[in-house]
């Protein structure tokens, strides 16, 4: 997060002496990002962090390649995903390469017997459906559907979820996840020009603080590898922290559309970006108002880069026989555009309803075999135009 944020009770000056009311003195962590010189916080924990009792075998969780070399355009039904108690076993990943790891997920249960850590990578969760309160060792964060959930690398966190029909969608960049550079001023400030501003945000809130000994799993995703820990204690022991290294959410209903008098390109939409890859919403807007403007996109080639694009709500005027939950995957090499009929329908419309959340990486994607079971195969020949309007 490109600015300051603090909970709780922390010294007026960093690196001294922080005496705990009991006596004895709270631990100092910096939870920091690209060695000493990025994003960073500075907590204070009631007991060490570092007390680990027992170290279990890993568990290789590495997405496995099934088709490696794609060129098709692909749609793969994301709902088909089965609801699954864990939320860690939940998570079914569809896309993947060394940037990014694309997921659906439909836990059912809370986390509360255990706390989760991706060493490898930022999370971008997506509640498609659901409620419910992310809790990190850094305070809670209330969500909902439509809300993104920004978690730093190396966060540890649980979900707690307000019910059983839970659908996410996630995101995990191998490098940090920020908010387009191209929206925010040399200091870090998102401009007057940018779809959204600070105040949209959700920053943690309720920093609960938990005094307590005793076995506490952690689990920790590292090189792909899932690894159990016990720890002696509370990892959200934290009374107190200040810096800009931290979760938040952000809603989607909240990112304000940018339109013009013809057809804007997709980086308009553009609300996240990491090393080789971007995320943007599309979401419910004005059409253009030329008026000879045709609101559907054009025809464009995918030279440069993979374009997932993931179905929330509404009727995506591009597209036909579009489900929520759907992925759809057009791949670099190919051109790929509206569906046949798409661009008549859309002349003369004013306003489009449609939720979207799009990933375009400019490295190829890589399927898994989940990805090919959950797809509709005769996808890619759904331009062919059947009428003869050739």
């Amino acid at each position: 997060m490109p600015f300051y944020h603090r909970l709780g009770q922390i010294p007026s000056k960093r690196h001294t002496v922080f005496k705990k009311p009991s006596g004895g003195l709270y631990y100092e962590q910096l939870f920091g990002t690209e060695g000493f010189s990025g994003l960073a916080t500075l907590m204070y924990h009631t007991h060490r962090p570092t007390q680990v009792k027992v170290v279990e075998h890993p568990k290789d969780v590495s997405p496995k390649a099934v088709d490696a070399h794609n060129i098709k355009s692909r749609l793969v039904k994301g709902f088909e995903v089965r609801p699954t108690d864990d939320y860690l076993e939940s998570r079914v990943p569809f896309f993947f390469n060394n940037d990014v790891v694309i997921s659906s997920a439909a836990p059912k249960k809370s986390m509360l017997d255990y706390f989760y850590k991706n060493a490898d990578g930022d999370e971008v969760i997506f509640v498609h459906q659901g409620s419910g309160t992310l809790k990190t060792m850094l305070g809670d964060i209330a969500f909902e559907y439509g809300d993104y959930l920004v978690i730093p690398r190396g966060m540890i966190y649980q979900m707690h979820f307000d019910g059983e029909d839970n659908r996410l969608q996630i995101t995990e960049s191998m490098s940090p996840v920020y908010t387009p550079r191209k929206y925010r001023n040399k200091m870090g400030q998102l401009m007057e020009h940018s779809p959204f501003c600070e105040r949209d945000f959700k920053l943690p809130t309720q920093l609960q603080t938990h005094d307590e000994l005793g076995d506490f799993r952690l689990y920790i995703k590292k090189r792909n590898m899932l690894h159990s820990l016990i720890y002696a204690s509370h990892p959200f022991d934290v009374v107190g922290w200040d810096g800009y290294n931290y979760p938040y959410a952000f809603s989607i209903h909240n990112f304000e559309p940018i339109t013009g008098r013809i057809h804007q390109p997709p980086p308009i939409h553009q609300t996240f970006e990491g090393h080789n890859f971007v995320i943007c919403s599309f979401c419910p807007r004005l059409y253009d108002y030329h008026p000879e403007a045709v609101p559907a996109p054009y025809h464009h080639s995918n030279i440069d880069s993979d374009e997932v694009l993931y179905y929330v709500d509404g009727d995506f005027m591009s597209r036909n026989h579009i489900e929520k939950g759907n992925y759809t995957l057009h791949p670099s090499g190919i051109p790929h555009g509206p569906h046949p009929g798409a661009v008549e329908r859309s002349i003369g419309q004013t306003e489009t309803a449609e939720l979207a959340v799009m990933i375009d990486t400019f490295k190829p994607l890589m399927l898994t075999r989940a990805a090919v079971q959950m797809e509709d195969a005769a996808y890619y020949q759904s331009w062919i135009d059947t009428k003869g309007n050739h």
